[in-house]
């Protein structure tokens, strides 16, 4: 958290707590735990609230918080249009403008229902999947002694596929604690409540993904997430658009000989329907951008699936090293 979050603080007030904690670290952190509790206190409280109501009237209650904002024209609004714009440029301005509302809606849905997926009993969720299409990619492979990668792109409740996999096998996925520390035991207890083992984003995290492919297990991977290292992607081609892809999937994928599928769980009416479709062999390539660019045909197929559910508030589209200007610099 910096000062510029800061709810209800003018510029003078920001320029003056800077000078006042350059000198005084213990006033920063007195200030900075405080504000942390009551941020998290508040999540939770969202999160328990809408967990409480019916599925449908959560979405419908996020959905009516994303169509305001999409009024104010807010930043995840501006990043929207640029990213369907540049995904899309075979469709009208009135075409775009429309999936782009449609998908800010999406993202409402998204956060609305997140209270009712974490904190309700796995068998409540599992009985809002409607259906569940090539399961037996994993459960085969598995069978067959062989570990499976699953790529799981920011589509639909990818929290939903999560609890979903750890029923098909041991899964093992990565996890970074949020900000908010007191969110962490939540976090943690929502995902691996279905069977999941959380590892931390770190050399030692990373070796017991790998060790649990290896030994026929199942690891759930974001193939989508820009990388924060440079050392951790490459520029290759996404829709079209050349962008940072983080390579990890990759790498595993061909050191392990793992079986690649890409998972999906994608909102449906009254709940959610769960797809495995098989990854693109050259995903296991030795050139790392033939197999990134593998991955990303994966990911853009899933997206063809239910293009405004896939979450283009995020700023997919960034380049690492830059290759001219960035395309989200005037938002």
């Amino acid at each position: 958290m910096s000062v510029k979050d800061l709810p209800c603080v003018g510029a003078k007030s920001r320029v003056l707590y800077r000078l006042f904690c350059r000198h005084n670290t213990r006033f920063a952190r007195n200030w900075h735990a405080p504000m942390n509790a009551l941020k998290a206190a508040l999540v939770k409280l969202f999160l328990h609230g809408f967990a409480l109501l019916p599925l449908g009237v959560s979405r419908a209650v996020g959905r009516t918080l994303a169509a305001a904002y999409w009024q104010l024209n807010g930043a995840a609004a501006r990043v929207t249009r640029r990213n369907i714009e540049l995904a899309f440029p075979h469709l009208a301005p009135a075409e775009r403008d429309a999936l782009a509302r449609d998908s800010l809606l999406a993202t409402g849905e998204l956060a609305a229902e997140m209270g009712w997926v974490w904190l309700r009993p796995w068998p409540v969720i599992a009985a809002r999947i409607e259906s569940v299409e090539g399961a037996q990619l994993v459960t085969e492979a598995l069978a067959a002694g062989s570990g499976v990668v699953i790529l799981a792109p920011h589509i639909g409740n990818w929290e939903v596929l999560g609890l979903h996999l750890a029923t098909l096998g041991p899964t093992v996925s990565l996890f970074e604690p949020p900000h908010l520390v007191a969110l962490e035991p939540v976090m943690r207890r929502a995902r691996e409540r279905s069977g999941a083992t959380l590892v931390p984003t770190d050399s030692r995290g990373l070796a017991r993904l790998l060790r649990s492919v290896r030994q026929g297990g199942i690891a759930g991977i974001l193939p989508d997430q820009v990388p924060r290292s440079l050392n951790a992607g490459e520029n290759v081609e996404f829709m079209g658009v050349r962008c940072f892809t983080p390579t990890l999937a990759c790498q595993m994928i061909r050191r392990s000989g793992a079986t690649a599928v890409v998972g999906t769980a994608l909102r449906t009416a009254r709940g959610f329907r769960v797809i495995y479709t098989a990854a693109e062999p050259d995903v296991a390539s030795e050139d790392i951008h033939t197999a990134l660019q593998a991955m990303n045909r994966g990911v853009a197929a899933a997206v063809a699936q239910a293009p405004a559910q896939y979450q283009w508030e995020y700023k997919r589209f960034k380049v690492r090293p830059r290759e001219g200007r960035d395309v989200y610099h005037d938002l």
